[in-house]
């Protein structure tokens, strides 16, 4: 048996003493800003902390309160949250913030079951707006958490199977209904720490543990088989081409940017229009006349490669070629897209594009370094 009100003491020692400093923990685990921990908190999913400072601090500048990004163009929120990736977040994150200031006087609801209720906030997420915001005794399970408590009951199991998931959780709730009532956001966030800091994932500093003395991995000496995952399966490899389609003189013309449909991946941001390569194609040419004629509508000639980028998304990695291109024939239609619009190069900059696009527009820049935007290029590659 643990013994939970004495680990949950151990952690807010530790916590006291060796929580990092962070923007959004100004004020008490238990006592913080309800938004401040929202955002913060589906920021940290599956990006490193360190990363998340500067988007945090750019983020709260400008949407300082619910009602500010309730009240702003979706566009402008996903330009903000450009290069943090997993897009969803943002989009759920804005649609959230409209359901709040509608339906609950512009204050995230203190309840779990309505807290789930909003977009993009699930167990974990309440759980931390709970406990870290309103010191409710609500559990939270994150990656780091589940390291810690793999470990702590040293679960021989893989933790992606539902019984194993539904065990954690059982533990998250035992650890934080434990804790001390003025401490139950900092034991949560200390579990949080701990596996950052000390429960990392390959040699943990077992040493450095405030609750080594409970770990019955660390006991039988498994901490480094702990926790156990399942066999990842072989990640696909896809190669896609995209077309920088100049409307006249590469260089020296507007170039085409196509929005991809709200629903599904990086729905809401801009690219440069193309896709797949299909068994069907002869090349990647091939490939991207044929995915501008079906999302577009139109005929292009493709002309010489620009960039190459690699690029590793959650389940499948991509060889994204990169083509410069001219426009034929027809009239661009949003008929594989949520949207189209010509762009000078300027302009790129006020439309959220995803990080492979980034790159190809980096490229260009490159390219044409050293001469005013949209002034003729040096010559190209023969269009096919």
């Amino acid at each position: 048996m643990m013994n939970w009100p004495e680990i949950a003491e151990a952690l807010a020692l530790w916590h006291d003493q060796q929580q990092r400093s962070l923007p959004w923990r100004s004020a008490p685990a238990g006592q913080r800003d309800p938004y401040t921990v929202w955002i913060s908190e589906i920021m940290a999913q599956q990006t490193r902390v360190e990363t998340v400072v500067d988007y945090f601090q750019r983020w709260m500048q400008r949407f300082p309160t619910i009602e500010a990004l309730a009240g702003a163009d979706q566009q402008e929120v996903l330009k903000q949250w450009e290069g943090l990736g997993y897009y969803a977040r943002a989009r759920n994150l804005h649609r959230a913030a409209q359901v709040v200031m509608a339906e609950h006087g512009g204050v995230l609801p203190v309840e779990a079951a309505r807290l789930r209720q909003l977009p993009g906030i699930g167990d974990y997420t309440a759980g931390a707006i709970l406990s870290l915001a309103y010191n409710q005794p609500e559990p939270i399970l994150d990656g780091n958490v589940k390291r810690v408590l793999s470990r702590l009951a040293d679960i021989d199991q893989p933790i992606d199977q539902p019984a194993t998931l539904r065990r954690l959780w059982r533990l998250a709730r035992e650890v934080v209904e434990a804790a001390a009532p003025d401490q139950v956001g900092t034991v949560n966030e200390a579990l949080m720490e701990l596996g950052a800091l000390v429960c990392v994932p390959a040699n943990p500093r077992c040493m450095l543990c405030p609750v080594s003395d409970h770990c019955q991995a660390f006991a039988q000496g498994t901490q480094n088989q702990r926790p156990v995952t399942s066999p990842k399966k072989q990640t696909p490899h896809y190669d896609v081409a995209a077309g920088v389609i100049w409307q006249g003189e590469i260089g020296a013309s507007p170039v085409l940017i196509a929005q991809r449909p709200q629903e599904g991946m990086l729905g809401g941001l801009w690219e440069f229009p193309g896709g797949k390569l299909e068994p069907e194609d002869a090349d990647l040419p091939a490939c991207l006349r044929r995915e501008i004629l079906e999302e577009l509508g139109i005929e292009i000639a493709v002309g010489a490669q620009i960039t190459t980028v690699q690029h590793a998304y959650t389940h499948f990695r991509i060889t994204l070629y990169a083509f410069h291109a001219q426009h034929l024939r027809g009239e661009p239609q949003a008929l594989g897209c949520a949207d189209w619009r010509w762009i000078t190069l300027d302009e790129l900059d006020t439309y959220p594009f995803p990080v492979t696009d980034r790159k190809i527009i980096q490229a260009l820049r490159h390219a044409f370094s050293g001469r005013a935007p949209n002034t003729p290029s040096n010559p190209v590659a023969k269009p096919t």
